[in-house]
């Protein structure tokens, strides 16, 4: 359904994105943020999806600014090392402006949410602080969570995670409750990554379905 496409940040940088179209008008926009494996088979299936859902989908490759085209489809130990290397020169605030640019392309099709996992869980968060023209952020298990603590989101915002996450304690969910009350964060008996159905061993159909559910109910309340 989709389309390999490109966009260009406000400072000038081109990127590589996928973009889906829906058929008829869309009822909003959808910026889709990456896990850290690019703009893989998975994420493309997940901006398709919304698509079919009626939205009109851009995700942004949130690192072509480390490693232009970079995405993968192997899990394995091999590419965490990689993954590694590039996160150690990730720049957030130029992050934003890819986020941005994808924003502007979205809102072809009206008001625009962000959703993320992963990585793009926490960089949807801080989308939600910071605005950037979107109307709703539904993030999934972004880690990282001291460090995004005190932002405040600007716009309606909900997060997913699983209370089996090892890499996200649950004291870490609790004091994000706790410092935001008027956020609806869920928790689903499932480890990380569970929506991600490429990765069996992490994959829960029960959780992904019952939080991507609510993510759509968020938007179709807040986009249209």
């Amino acid at each position: 359904m989709g389309e390999r496409t490109t966009l260009t940040a406000s400072d000038g940088f081109t990127l590589n994105a996928y973009r889906a179209v829906p058929e008829g008008k869309p009822r909003g926009g959808v910026v889709v943020v990456q896990e850290v494996w690019g703009l893989n088979s998975w994420i493309r299936s997940v901006v398709d999806r919304y698509a079919q859902h009626g939205f009109l989908a851009v995700a942004p490759a949130m690192f072509d600014r480390l490693e232009f085209g970079y995405e993968s489809d192997n899990y394995g130990p091999d590419q965490f090392v990689i993954i590694g290397e590039l996160m150690k020169r990730f720049n957030a605030q130029t992050a934003l402006l890819d986020v941005q640019a994808a924003v502007s392309a979205a809102a072809e099709g009206g008001k625009v949410g962000i959703t993320g996992y992963c990585f793009g869980g926490a960089v949807s968060w801080r989308a939600a602080h910071h605005g950037l023209g979107l109307s709703a952020a539904s993030g999934y298990y972004g880690g990282g969570v001291p460090n995004y603590i005190d932002l405040a989101p600007s716009i309606p915002l909900e997060m997913h995670y699983g209370d089996q996450d090892t890499g996200i304690p649950l004291e870490q969910i609790e004091a994000l409750k706790v410092r935001h009350p008027d956020v609806p964060i869920y928790t689903y008996a499932a480890a990380h990554g569970f929506c991600n159905s490429d990765r069996p061993s992490n994959f829960n159909l029960e959780a992904c379905t019952k939080a991507s559910a609510r993510t759509l109910d968020f938007f179709r309340k807040h986009l249209g």
